[in-house]
C-alpha cells in the first residue's frame, strides 16, 4: 500500500448530505430500467453495458434539480448501477434452466420464486463477501480501477464548474454520436476476414524425422482475423488502464488467435473440414470460431483458475488483514460510529458474518428443494460459500484491472460449474436433478460475482470521492433486493413474447442467450461424463508457466485469451494512444503540474467516450422494441475504412485535446485523477 495517505475529493472533515430518500428512490428507478435494458441486450447479443456511467450522468442531472451534493449523487449512482450486475448474472444462468429442461416452463408459477430466490441469495452474498475484503482491494495500488476513475471524474466534473462539465459532456456527445453512426451502418464498427490462406505452405512436405508428413493441403484456411472494434468505450478503457495492462491483455488475444487457433486449424482442419463444408466451400471462419470457443476458451478457463489463485496469493497480506480485522470484531463491540471518520465507517463485520451464516442455511433450503437430498444441498451450499467468496474476490480484482464492462463473469461461472458438477457426479446425482443443482450453484455464484465486482467498483468511487462505505453497503443491499424482485418480469416478457411470435424463446434465434446456452450444455455434458478436462488442465499448466515467467498478471493474460480478439485489440489501441500522449508530453518538457493537468484531462475525455457509448448502447437496445424502426434508420452496409478514420480521429482527440490543457508551468497541479 502507498505510504502517502489518500486524500478524498470531499475532505473527511467536511459535513455533507449523503444518504437521502430522493437519491435512493431515483437510484432504484434507474436500477430497474437499466437492469431491464441490459437483460434485453444480453439475451440478444450476449453482452451487457456498464450502467455506472448512465446512472452517474442521469442521477447527477436529476439531483441538480434538488441541488443535491456530490456524495448524494454518488449514492444515486451506486443504487442505479447495480441492476446491470443482477441482470448480467441472471441472463448468463437463469435461461439455462429452461434450455436444459431442468424447469418445466418459465411461467410465473414454475419459475418466478425460484429465479428470484437464486438472484436474491447471489446478490446478497455478493455484497457480504466483498464487504469483508473491501479495504485491501480498494487501496491496492496495483489495481487502477479504470471505470471507477471514470465514474468519479463524471461526479467531480460537475463540481469543478462549467468548463469541466462542458469538457465531459462534449466527449459524452462525441462518443455516443460516433457509436450511433456505427450502429446505423454509416461506417462499420468491426472488420473480420475469415480463412486467411497459408497458400502453398499447406501443400509442402515438412521433414519429420525419418519420413514426410501427410500433405495438409486440405487445411488451406489458416485463421480468422479481426481488426479492432470501432468502440469509443473500449478505446476509453484502454486509455485509462494504460499501455502496460492493455498490452498484457492483448498478448493473451494474440497468443490465442495468432498461435493456438492457426495450429489447431492446420492440424485438425482435415478432420473438421467435412463438418464445415457446404457446396464445395469450407467455412474456415466457423471452424476457427468453433476451435476458439470449444478448445481455446476452456484452456483460458484453466488459466483463469490458476490466475485467480495467484491473484489471491499476491494479495494475501491485504486480504488476510481485512479478514483478520473482520473476525477480530467478533470478540468485542464494534467501535462507535461517532468516533470514526466518515470514510472509515463500514458495516460491522459481526453483522456481515452473521448474515453470511443466515444465507448459508437459506442456500441449504434452496438446494434441498432442487435435489431432495440434505447431503447434496449441504455440499452445494458449502461449494457456493467457498467458491463464491473466491470468485467474488477475483471478480473484484478483475474489475480493478479492466472494469466491470469487460469482467468475464461467464468464465468465472463456468469454473464454478465445473467444480459443482464434479462433486454432484461424485455424489451420484445425474439427469435433470443433477443438472438443476449444478445450475443452481452456478447461478448463485454468477450473480454473486457480478454484484461483488460492481460493488467493489462503487466502493472505489466512494473512496475517491470521500463517501461512507457503510452507507454504500446499505444502499447496495436495498437496490439489489428491489432489482431481484422485478428482474424476472423482463426475462419472462422477452421469452414469452418471442414464443408468441413463433420463436423458441431462450436459446432461439431472437434470444440466443449464448452464455446460458453454454452453461446448459456444459452442465449436461459434465453430468453426462462428456467434459474435456484435459483442456482445462492444459490451461492450468499454462497459468503456472506464466507465473514462473513472472508475468505481472496471468489472470489478465488468460482473460485476453477468453475475450474476443477485436475487443482486446480495441482496448490495446486505446492504451497505445495513452502511450503516445505521454511520450509527447515528455518531449515537450512539461513539469509535474502540467503533466497532472494533461493526465486529468485525458482521463476525463476517455470517461466521456465510455459514458457516451454506454448511454447510446442502452438507448439502442430500447429502440428494438419499436417494430421496424431500427431497419428504417439503418444504412445497408458501412465501410470499415471510414471506421478507421473515426478511430484515428478519436486518437487525435485523446492526444492533443488533453495536451492543450497543460496550461502554464506556473499554475499549481490539480489533484491527480489516478488514486
Amino acid at each position: 500500500m502507498s505510504a502517502k495517505k489518500h486524500q478524498p475529493f470531499v475532505p473527511e472533515s467536511m459535513r455533507m448530505t449523503e444518504f437521502t430518500v430522493r437519491a435512493v428512490l431515483i437510484g432504484i428507478v434507474l436500477t430497474i430500467i437499466l437492469g431491464a435494458a441490459n437483460a434485453y441486450l444480453g439475451l440478444r447479443a450476449g453482452i451487457t453495458i456498464a450502467a455506472t456511467y448512465p446512472a452517474a450522468v442521469i442521477g447527477m442531472a436529476a439531483l441538480r434539480l434538488f441541488r443535491g451534493s456530490v456524495l448524494e449523487e454518488n449514492i444515486c449512482r451506486t443504487a442505479g448501477s447495480i441492476g446491470e450486475s443482477v441482470a448480467a448474472g441472471a441472463i448468463f444462468t437463469i435461461p439455462a434452466f429452461v434450455i436444459a429442461r431442468a424447469w418445466p416452463s418459465f411461467g410465473f408459477e414454475d419459475a418466478y420464486w425460484k429465479s428470484t430466490a437464486l438472484m436474491l441469495v447471489g446478490s446478497i452474498v455478493g455484497v457480504l463477501f466483498v464487504s469483508l475484503v473491501r479495504r485491501g482491494m480498494v487501496e491496492d495500488p496495483d489495481l487502477p480501477f479504470p471505470e471507477s476513475v471514470a465514474a468519479s471524474e463524471i461526479h467531480k466534473a460537475g463540481q469543478r464548474g462549467a468548463e469541466a462539465v462542458k469538457f465531459l459532456f462534449y466527449n459524452i456527445f462525441i462518443g455516443g454520436f460516433l457509436y450511433l453512426l456505427g450502429k446505423i451502418n454509416l461506417f462499420a464498427l468491426e472488420y473480420h476476414v475469415s480463412g486467411v490462406s497459408i497458400g502453398s505452405l499447406g501443400q509442402s512436405k515438412v521433414r519429420l524425422g525419418a519420413g514426410d508428413n501427410p500433405p495438409m493441403a486440405n487445411a488451406g484456411g489458416f485463421t480468422s482475423f479481426s481488426a479492432p472494434d470501432i468502440s469509443p468505450a473500449y478505446f476509453g478503457v484502454g486509455y485509462i488502464i494504460g499501455p502496460k495492462l492493455a498490452a498484457l491483455q492483448f498478448s493473451g488475444g494474440v497468443f490465442a488467435w495468432a498461435l493456438m487457433v492457426p495450429m489447431l486449424v492446420y492440424f485438425l482442419g482435415p478432420t473438421l473440414a467435412p463438418q464445415f463444408t457446404a457446396n464445395g466451400t469450407t467455412n474456415w471462419d466457423g471452424m476457427s470460431s468453433s476451435l476458439w470457443r470449444f478448445v481455446v476458451r476452456p484452456i483460458a478457463v484453466g488459466g483463469m483458475l490458476v490466475g485467480a489463485g495467484f491473484t489471491l496469493f499476491r494479495m494475501r497480506k491485504s486480504l488476510t488483514s481485512g479478514l483478520s480485522r473482520a473476525f477480530s470484531e467478533l470478540s468485542g463491540p464494534p467501535p462507535a460510529l461517532e468516533t470514526l471518520s466518515r470514510t472509515e465507517r463500514y458495516m460491522s463485520s459481526k453483522v456481515v458474518l452473521s448474515l453470511i451464516g443466515v444465507m448459508f442455511f437459506l442456500m441449504i433450503a434452496l438446494y434441498f428443494y432442487f435435489s431432495q437430498s440434505i447431503l447434496a444441498a449441504t455440499v452445494a451450499a458449502a461449494i457456493m460459500i467457498v467458491v463464491g467468496f473466491f470468485f467474488a474476490t477475483v471478480s473484484g480484482s478483475l474489475v480493478g484491472m479492466i472494469g466491470s464492462s469487460n469482467n468475464p463473469i461467464s468464465g468465472l461461472t463456468l469454473s464454478t460449474l465445473l467444480i459443482a458438477a464434479l462433486l454432484m457426479v461424485a455424489l451420484g446425482f445425474t439427469g435433470p436433478t443433477g443438472v438443476a443443482v449444478v445450475l443452481g450453484v452456478a447461478a448463485v455464484v454468477c450473480v454473486s460475482s457480478a454484484v461483488a465486482g460492481e460493488l467493489l467498483q462503487d466502493f472505489k468511487v466512494g473512496y475517491i470521492l470521500g463517501g461512507t462505505p457503510r452507507t454504500i453497503q446499505i444502499v447496495e443491499l436495498i437496490a439489489v433486493v428491489c432489482a431481484c424482485l422485478v428482474m424476472y418480469f423482463p426475462l419472462w416478457l422477452l421469452h414469452e413474447g418471442d414464443k408468441l411470435q413463433g420463436g423458441q424463446g431462450f436459446g432461439g434465434k431472437a434470444l440466443p442467450a449464448p452464455q446460458a446456452g453454454l452453461m446448459a450444455m456444459m452442465a449436461q455434458g459434465i453430468v453426462g461424463g462428456e467434459m474435456a478436462w484435459p483442456l482445462v488442465v492444459v490451461g492450468m499448466f499454462l497459468g503456472i508457466v506464466m507465473i514462473m515467467l513472472q508475468v505481472k498478471s496471468p489472470m489478465l493474460f488468460a482473460v485476453g485469451m477468453y475475450l474476443p480478439f477485436a475487443t482486446t485489440f480495441a482496448i490495446f489501441t486505446g492504451g497505445i494512444v495513452r502511450w503516445i500522449a505521454e511520450t509527447i508530453a515528455e518531449g515537450r518538457k512539461l513539469n509535474a503540474a502540467q503533466k497532472a493537468r494533461v493526465e486529468n484531462a485525458g482521463i476525463l475525455a476517455a470517461s466521456g467516450l465510455i459514458a457516451g457509448e454506454a448511454l447510446i448502447g442502452l438507448l439502442w437496445s430500447g429502440l428494438w422494441f419499436i417494430p421496424g424502426f431500427i431497419q428504417s434508420i439503418s444504412f445497408h452496409e458501412g465501410s470499415y475504412a471510414v471506421g478507421l478514420a473515426v478511430l484515428a480521429g478519436l486518437a487525435l482527440l485523446l492526444v492533443f485535446w488533453p495536451l492543450k490543457s497543460a496550461g502554464s508551468p506556473d499554475e499549481p497541479a490539480p489533484p491527480s485523477a489516478i488514486v
